[in-house]
């Protein structure tokens, strides 16, 4: 037990998914977990661990933001021996081609400030995914037919974003896809020598304005889900 995870030792496995939902959490997990059981609920933050064809798995909510999530990866890779963390959740578009149900698997992630921060000083650490993750990953998605991209994203440190001058210089170099907890994900897998990678549904799109409506989100990452255990267990 932690100061934010109440599951005792044993209770998570060494493969964890984390939507920033928790809500979401409990829904992946019975959907596409076997005897999926409740490890955590401290603050709300639910957790759950069961079986995916007959691999451990734990889907634990990381809260929305790169503070919140570095609270929960370190616990759970610390103190708890996770080894792959995969995020899966929703971003937003910032490329002509990338469309609205697509996934995009982030091979690195920008960003202007991670609470790992401070540990670099005057360095600008590039987080990365695992390769092997990416890789395996992106061959699920073509199996199932979803489009799916691959390459460098933004994760922001703000939500509601007055810096369109900045969104326009990511989009002309080539961002794919903007969200919020990415960066800090790969840099605390990285110092801790975990593997990590985010497998993200485009759910709106920053330059058409578009959004998927509520009732067509669960079949999309009904995908995302699929293909991030797929990755997991290659």
């Amino acid at each position: 037990m932690t100061v934010h995870i109440g599951a005792s030792p044993g209770e998570i496995a060494e493969t964890v998914l984390m939507p920033g939902d928790p809500l979401r959490a409990k829904w992946a997990a019975e959907t596409f977990l076997e005897r999926a059981t409740c490890v955590n609920e401290v603050r709300g933050m639910l957790g759950f661990t069961g079986t995916w064809r007959g691999h451990r798995v734990t889907i634990h909510g990381s809260g929305m933001g790169m503070p919140s999530l570095s609270i929960y990866a370190n616990e759970l890779i610390r103190d708890y021996g996770a080894r792959t963390l995969i995020r899966i959740g929703s971003a937003g578009a910032m490329q002509p081609h990338v469309k609205l149900r697509d996934i995009v698997l982030a091979m690195t992630s920008s960003t202007i400030s991670t609470p790992s921060r401070g540990l670099f000083r005057e360095l600008n650490f590039a987080p990365s995914a695992d390769f092997g993750l990416l890789q395996a990953a992106h061959a699920a998605a073509e199996a199932r037919g979803v489009p799916v991209h691959a390459g460098g994203i933004y994760s922001s440190d703000v939500f509601y974003d007055e810096r369109p001058d900045l969104n326009e210089q990511m989009t002309r170099h080539g961002v794919l896809a903007v969200e919020m907890e990415v960066a800090e994900l790969y840099t605390v897998a990285a110092r801790n020598g975990a593997r990590a990678l985010a497998v993200l549904t485009i759910s709106d799109h920053l330059l058409t304005g578009e959004a998927m409506a509520s009732e067509d989100r669960q079949s999309s990452f009904s995908d995302m889900v699929e293909i991030a255990l797929a990755a997991a267990f290659a």
